[in-house]
């Protein structure tokens, strides 16, 4: 099968994931129309978008995904959502558990009801490995239960539920996928590889939680976007699909390529106390989406390497991001480590 979808609604798609996948997709899917729906919280970003303003079958609204009113409007134009609007980020979610609810269980059950409402064809919301939990043996596969452990991954399985629920209550045509760390350009730098290359370029301390042996597997948000891009059109409605390259990679190990490939030196990594609740690995079961005939392209060090050189030829664009705010969370966040 394969969807020929013609007006896209991107909810999110001033964040790092979603306007990565707006780009793509005016490349790859330039004759699809794309409204993009973003609030500009403090990770969501015009500058991401600037490639494609002013482009054909392009256009940006300023808003919230819990305004029923203004979804509402948007998704009457539309034939299909794609929904990467949440607050994201674990350790802000332990400072602020409440934002986390409102938008990622409330927006996406606004989004599902105007998706029912307007009878689209497709709603494909975008998931996280981490309403998995830890995973300490083995592999998440996508039929496995949900054991979150943070008030941003619990909110992001109460959004999947709320989706499901839609689902099976009044035929919701829903997809989701559940990606795993991703990382690239326009990151916004309190995510784990933007910190440590944006501190490195700045001669500051790495910070690493507790000894640095967390394992992720890190995906390169390209390829990324072109799993979504593949569900959207490919899959059939009704599945969900884990997204991820397979690796592992410690937070150690990564912290040290960084340093290696500016040529700085180890010394700079300093440990941190650990946070609360830490889930020390994910790993996922990809065979699915495989099957379906995605697979990355992008090795981590050929992705961690572009990203450095990405970061160290955009200074203006992350250095406006850090500043304020920023350095406050970031000092309530990285405590000196105490034995």
């Amino acid at each position: 099968m394969s969807r020929s979808l013609k007006r896209l609604l991107v909810a999110g798609g001033a964040g790092f994931i979603g306007s990565s996948f707006v780009r793509h997709l005016r490349r790859s899917r330039p004759g699809v129309e794309i409204t993009v729906l973003d609030k500009l919280t403090y990770a969501g970003n015009l500058a991401n978008l600037r490639d494609v303003e002013g482009s054909d079958g392009y256009r940006f609204v300023h808003g919230d995904i819990c305004d029923v009113g203004v979804v509402d409007k948007l998704a009457a134009e539309a034939d299909a959502i794609v929904n990467f609007a949440a607050e994201t980020h674990v350790d802000r979610s332990l400072m602020d558990p409440y934002a986390f609810i409102d938008t990622d269980v409330r927006g996406t059950a606004v989004l599902c009801e105007a998706a029912r409402k307007h009878e689209h064809e497709v709603f494909l919301l975008i998931s996280t490995d981490e309403v998995y939990g830890e995973v300490l043996d083995g592999r998440s596969a996508e039929t496995d239960g949900f054991r979150p452990r943070s008030p941003y991954s619990a909110s992001k399985a109460a959004g999947e539920h709320i989706a499901s629920a839609y689902a099976e209550s009044f035929g919701l045509p829903l997809l989701v996928t559940r990606g795993s760390n991703t990382y690239g350009p326009y990151q916004y730098p309190e995510k784990l590889i933007p910190v440590l290359i944006t501190n490195a370029i700045d001669g500051m301390p790495l910070p690493l939680y507790k000894d640095g042996t967390a394992v992720r597997d890190f995906l390169f948000v390209e390829d990324h976007c072109r799993a979504i891009e593949h569900v959207l059109v490919e899959a059939p409605v009704g599945t969900v699909y884990n997204v991820g390259t397979g690796a592992e990679t410690t937070g150690l190990q990564v912290a040290e390529a960084v340093l290696d490939i500016m040529g700085k030196p180890r010394s700079l990594i300093e440990f941190v106390a650990d946070r609360p609740g830490h889930d020390y690995r994910y790993a996922l079961d990809t065979s699915r989406i495989t099957a379906l005939g995605w697979e990355p392209r992008v090795t981590f060090a050929e992705g961690l390497e572009s990203t450095v050189r990405w970061y160290q030829q955009n200074e203006d664009w992350w250095r406006a991001l850090k500043s304020g705010e920023y350095w406050d969370y970031y000092r309530r966040n990285y405590r000196p480590l105490v034995s």
